[in-house]
């Protein structure tokens, strides 16, 4: 990848800041974990018009697919073509720079002085995106903050950034249902709290393959677009302007 290509992605990113303030009247899509699938990101482009639609990708575009490399260049490059129709949020596979995991075979192929250049752009990526109706899209686990905007001033590596980054839920009661492998999990009362306290219907996530589509009387929707996971639907999420939004099951789902 040309080394101009991240440089502009990592300045446009640091412009932006940690959390996007998504538009109303736009037919907003949302793009689960690509992880090096070129060819769901060819698709949802080709079926997504940039001109009619706006594209939220919920992070994880490197690692178990056959081009990450690709993969994320053409995700940067429609980026930078169209910064206020596309925008990436990070996932757990972009945060190498301060977490480190395994197996990564994307970054373990990277030569050590390229490993840190696309560490460093990447850790640039915003955190989360919020809608008006009532909306935040993100990679894992909501952080434990008492506004949205707080999300915006969220630290890199600290504990709400690895919710957010590497957290999972589970239908139980509580607050935490532990730490499985470095991936913390939370429990209904922690997601029914912090909804409450940010106000928020929905929350539109990734991550967590294994995750039923929804969660928590259907406030909450895990979605893939990637054929990484062993071949299951790659799905994305359309969020309509002029339809209500009640909870995550007022999403459009569609197939690509």
């Amino acid at each position: 990848m040309d080394p101009k290509l991240l440089e502009a992605a990592a300045e446009r990113f640091r412009e932006e800041g940690r959390l996007i303030r998504l538009p109303e009247g736009e037919t907003i899509v949302f793009v689960g974990d690509t992880h090096g699938d070129r060819e769901a990101t060819e698709q949802v482009f080709d079926r997504f018009s940039l001109s009619e639609h706006v594209l939220v990708f919920l992070g994880d575009y490197l690692d178990r697919g056959p081009d990450s490399e690709g993969n994320l260049e053409l995700l940067l490059e429609a980026k930078l073509a169209h910064p206020d129709r596309v925008f990436l949020l990070m996932g757990n596979h972009e945060g190498w720079l301060v977490s480190p995991f395994s197996p990564a075979d994307f970054w373990h192929s990277l030569p050590p002085y390229l490993q840190q250049e696309y560490a460093e752009a990447l850790a640039w990526l915003p955190f989360a995106a919020w809608h008006p109706k009532g909306l935040l899209a993100l990679h894992g686990a909501l952080p434990d903050v008492d506004e949205v905007d707080e999300i915006a001033r969220i630290p890199l590596g600290s504990e709400d950034w690895r919710k957010m980054a590497w957290g999972d839920w589970a239908d139980v009661p509580g607050y935490s249902a532990g730490d499985y492998f470095g991936r913390p999990t939370f429990g209904r009362d922690f997601f029914n709290e912090v909804m409450s306290r940010l106000g928020l219907r929905a929350l539109v996530r990734s991550h967590q393959p294994h995750a039923p589509l929804y969660l928590f009387e259907g406030r909450c929707l895990t979605i893939f677009t990637s054929s990484a996971y062993g071949g299951g639907e790659r799905s994305v999420a359309l969020l309509r302007p002029g339809r209500p939004l009640r909870d995550a099951r007022d999403l459009e789902l569609i197939s690509i």
